[in-house]
């Protein structure tokens, strides 16, 4: 198989996750500007939701530039990520609902870590099928970023405990670490491995 069906497959299942996140956003009855103060966690929760699925479509289409050779590890490991990341848009809603209560809010983390634990498992995939000289092998290096998120991603399970701004704040610090371009891959597109 080719890899233009694995990237077309996930290009649809992530659009359908982005189309089911924003059809949570309701309208509010009332016409005055104080009515959407009722709706901010919902809105701030899409923001952070859409981020996170942005980042990992960027991401996602990324690594795929560089498999020449789709196994089934690939597309059983690319299936993996797509179930989590379909599980945002239902934690997205029971969080922002119940306004960042401590479970929501810990499914919500649960969900964040299990994603960056299957996109490294595809990762892990791919250099596999290509050998550790491969381009992504290359690319990814020492991967710190993709280290220490699901190490914050797990402090932020149990700061939520605590106080469930803290998991939010994580949350949005890890989105932010990751909403700056990853060019490792971008650099070596088009530069064959030696």
């Amino acid at each position: 198989m080719g890899k233009g069906r694995l990237e077309a497959f996930s290009d649809g299942v992530i659009a359908v996750i982005i189309t089911i996140m924003v059809l949570e956003l309701k309208v509010p009855r009332a016409a005055q500007l104080a009515d959407l103060v009722d709706l901010m966690p919902v809105f701030f929760s899409y923001v952070l939701s859409y981020l996170y699925v942005g980042i990992y479509w960027n991401n996602h289409h990324h690594m795929l530039h560089t498999v020449q050779r789709v196994t089934g590890g690939i597309l059983w490991a690319n299936l993996h990520l797509l179930f989590w990341l379909s599980l945002i848009p239902f934690t997205t809603g029971w969080m922002s609902e119940n306004h960042f209560a401590t479970w929501p809010t810990f499914a919500y983390g649960l969900v964040l870590l299990l994603a960056a634990v299957s996109y490294w498992l595809l990762q892990f995939c791919v250099i596999r099928t290509h050998g550790a000289r491969s381009l992504l092998a290359q690319a990814v290096g020492s991967d710190l970023k993709g280290k220490l998120s699901p190490v914050l991603y797990l402090a932020a399970l149990a700061l939520g405990f605590v106080a469930t701004w803290l998991a939010l704040a994580i949350y949005v610090l890890v989105a932010l670490m990751w909403l700056i371009p990853d060019r490792r891959i971008e650099k070596r597109v088009g530069v064959s491995p030696e």
